[in-house]
């Protein structure tokens, strides 16, 4: 048995449920883990809530650390005792765990679990934004909203370190004050101006090359006045609704604009991939291009506590859940 949050149904965080939960052997390519620390996540909420649909009953979270405890048939290349993170894969809400084999990453001295677990799903997520989605280069200028987050911590100061103009966007003073700390140029609160007329004064009027959004409804067509002719809108979160164009006429009157949804599945999904990815955000933040900021902790037990403070907007950074 081990401790886990469940969801038995869809709806608010009061439908996570902290309850004994069997546990298997592993079966053929998988391992049983001991958890160190798991990572909170907005794709949490979504699939609490129905929004991601997920077969009912399940384990909350996609994302965390810790120590491999046994092997099934058929594993190569990790053993009893490896340190490993992994993110994507749902289940993650547990005290041990059983997980596929080729999903785990081994851990790198220099870093412990509570930033592994805080980076993985966050990380990887920067990292195929900035290097895949968009090969972002030297000299050009980017927006990235809710910057203060924890993907836009990372983000933002892995973009910077690649050479890029970054330009953020928070809601409060003191996220915005978090954000210039990490990585952004320039940072505007929403809540008191208006970004696109901000980001177009920024820019000289020309508009960025690229604006990453992973809020959603209530940031989208903003967004799409803030982009230079043929630049890219990449939305890759809801945090605020989901995102709907019911005129796609409207990318060409705003500057024949490019839009795209990406999701880490058709990024990371083979291992070669995953670990490619793995290994450059592991050597950002070893070699301080990227400072982990893990804003907050809660016990697991309290893992509806830590839904009600990420979708309140209570959080600034990672988040970590502690078994």
């Amino acid at each position: 048995m081990t401790k886990a949050v469940i969801v038995r149904q869809q709806g608010g965080p009061e439908v996570l449920s902290y309850e004994d939960w069997p546990l298997a052997s592993p079966g053929p390519g998988e391992v049983a883990l001991r958890q160190t620390a798991i990572g909170l996540n907005f794709v949490d909420t979504y699939q609490r809530s129905g929004l991601y649909p997920v077969q009912l009953p399940f384990v909350a979270g996609n994302e965390g650390a810790g120590i491999i405890t046994a092997l099934g048939e058929g594993v190569t290349g990790l053993k009893v005792g490896d340190r490993v993170a992994y993110q994507g894969h749902v289940g993650a809400y547990a005290t041990d765990r059983i997980a596929s084999a080729d999903r785990m990453v081994p851990v790198p001295d220099g870093i412990d679990d509570r930033v592994a677990a805080a980076i993985m799903l966050k990380g990887l997520t920067a990292y195929y934004l900035l290097f895949k989605t968009w090969a972002l280069a030297k000299g050009e200028t980017i927006l990235w909203h809710a910057a203060a987050g924890g993907t836009g911590l990372i983000a933002t100061q892995w973009a910077r370190a690649l050479g890029a103009t970054v330009i953020g966007t928070a809601g409060s003073d003191e996220k915005v004050a978090l954000a210039k700390a990490h990585g952004c140029h320039h940072v505007i609160n929403y809540n008191s101006e208006d970004f696109a007329v901000r980001v177009r004064e920024l820019t000289g009027g020309r508009g960025v090359d690229v604006v990453y959004d992973g809020v959603g409804k209530t940031t989208f067509e903003k967004s799409l006045d803030c982009l230079r002719p043929r630049g890219l809108m990449v939305s890759f979160g809801n945090a605020s609704g989901v995102v709907s164009i019911p005129d796609i006429t409207l990318l060409s009157r705003k500057g024949s604009l490019y839009v795209t949804r990406p999701t880490g599945t058709h990024y990371l999904g083979k291992r070669e991939d995953l670990l490619e990815g793995a290994g450059k955000l592991f050597e950002a933040v070893l070699d301080g291009a990227i400072k982990v900021e893990i804003g907050r902790t809660f016990p697991l037990s309290e893992a509806a506590d830590a839904h009600r403070a990420l979708e309140g907007r209570e959080t600034t950074g990672s988040v970590v859940l502690i078994p």
